[in-house]
């Protein structure tokens, strides 16, 4: 994943682009940057890696180093970014948030033969970044380079544009899977990914892209260069998963619909007769909880805290590249309420089961610490596919995923026939699939939010949404 923040102004931009791109960090782990233009010291870019500290120490000398009234800045898990480019029609700095799947089709078909080059990165690759410039490149302005490179991409690609004239190109990918959103203060305009990082720098909301959507920015003005189309995917994950809990997207925040998605589910536990005696209820944290909140106020158990996750020194920027270690660190932040766990019968809720290693090392150290029953709900449906989208829930296979893997495990290919039959609790495949992973896991029971409750929760048309992870429909 990935976010970006940008802003031109009357006066200096570095300071709120430091901290609105700051406010994304929770969006990715890996690298950062920040552009900005003056006309006298021209383009300035930074880019560091924030795999082992974060975004604010790594460029808190940026307001020494850079200056200008106009600037962007991203937060990526992948592609060093913001990118300098010099084209035919001018010089511009580049950031982008999505995923390209054709990246060797597009450069075979398009570059290659036009004497185009990349640098390759490690493993060979190249900057998606920097692919997105070159198709943009490919036609004689902004708008229409790109629409050329968004109806290009199979995946999506949401563009953040800083040019030599001081202005800001935003565009929203083609369906929308992702939010940009258009703010205003007294001295210009910004864009963001994350609506409450302009709100505490004192921006009042403008508007939010549409699909497809291009709008160039001023100081003074927002000026649209491509209007919305109606066709629209917004990822659901959004707001069951890695969403900020006080953003809204699409007029819907974050933690409202964390809250309501709980009570869906404590609504279909009391339908079933199942986990009525629990004596807490908890959250996986940190997007666990508001979930477990709404549960827990919609049944007759308590919310409660039987773990605490250990912060001051395990910041979330801290992420080890492998999964082992991965897992080892989550594990070292769990620190017991031996109170709170001995003798009881817990309810946890999580955000999501992808391959629910984490989850079985955290099932097993609550019985360590000697709890009596662990029940385990899903705060959305069993991930049946590997994002293609936004990079989001991607794997190097889809039996990474428990759910895929377990379908697999209990009849072969044949029963990806059955997908939705497995999703659904009330058939004798979906309940075949919560009792094999709760003996996987060592779960006394285990349910998913169905996927009618999540679209209830989040209250959009379900055109709207993606769900793909979920049931393969693009």
């Amino acid at each position: 994943m990935g976010g970006f923040f940008g802003a031109v102004s009357k006066g200096d931009a570095i300071f709120d682009v430091f901290f609105g791109t700051d406010y994304h960090s929770h969006l990715g782990t890996r690298r950062a940057g920040i552009a900005a233009y003056d006309p006298e010291k021209g383009m300035q870019r930074k880019i560091h890696s924030i795999q082992n500290s974060p975004f604010r120490t790594k460029f808190e000398h940026i307001f020494e180093e850079a200056k200008g009234k106009a600037a962007i800045g991203c937060i990526s898990d992948y592609d060093p970014q913001p990118l300098l480019v010099r084209s035919k029609f001018c010089t511009y700095a580049i950031c982008m948030i999505g995923a390209i799947n054709n990246a060797e089709e597009l450069i075979s078909r398009y570059l290659v033969d036009n004497g185009g080059h990349f640098l390759p990165m490690n493993g060979g690759g190249i900057n998606k970044t920097e692919l997105i410039a070159a198709l943009i490149n490919q036609k004689d302005n902004f708008t229409d380079g790109i629409r050329f490179a968004q109806d290009e991409i199979e995946g999506s690609a949401s563009i953040l544009i800083l040019t030599d004239k001081g202005n800001l190109i935003a565009a929203r990918d083609k369906l929308g899977r992702l939010p940009v959103l258009i703010a205003k203060n007294d001295d210009g305009f910004c864009v963001a990914f994350e609506s409450f990082a302009y709100q505490k720098l004192g921006y009042e909301d403008y508007k939010e892209l549409g699909p497809a959507e291009i709008v160039e920015l001023t100081a003074d003005k927002c000026t649209v260069l491509s209007e919305a189309k109606k066709e629209m995917r917004i990822c659901s994950f959004l707001w069951s998963y890695y969403g900020y809990p006080t953003s809204a997207y699409e007029g819907v925040n974050v933690e409202v619909m964390r809250c309501r998605n709980g009570e869906i589910l404590a609504e279909n536990d009391k339908k079933q007769g199942i986990a009525q005696d629990v004596d807490s209820v908890a959250g996986i944290p940190d997007s666990g909880v508001p979930h477990a909140i709404g549960y827990a106020n919609n049944s007759s158990a308590p919310y409660a805290r039987p773990f605490i996750k250990y912060t001051p020194t395990w910041s979330r920027s801290f992420i080890p590249t492998r999964q082992e270690d991965r897992n080892k660190v989550a594990k070292m932040k769990q620190i017991p309420v031996p109170e709170l766990i001995k003798d009881k019968k817990l309810l946890f809720v999580d955000d999501s089961i992808v391959r629910g290693t984490q989850l079985k090392e955290t099932v097993d150290f609550l019985y360590n610490n000697g709890a009596k029953e662990v029940h385990i709900r899903s705060a959305c449906p069993p991930i049946m596919y590997s994002c293609k989208y936004l990079s989001f829930s991607s794997n190097n296979s889809d039996l990474d995923l428990i759910a895929r893997k377990t379908i697999i495990d209990l009849e072969g290919e044949e029963g990806l026939k059955h997908i939705d039959e497995y999703i659904d609790s009330s058939t004798e495949r979906g309940k075949k699939l919560r009792e094999t992973i709760c003996q996987k896991l060592n779960f006394t029971s285990l349910e998913f939010q169905s996927l009618e409750g999540i679209i209830k929760a989040i209250g959009l048309e379900p055109c709207k949404l993606c769900t793909y992870c979920w049931n393969g429909k693009e």
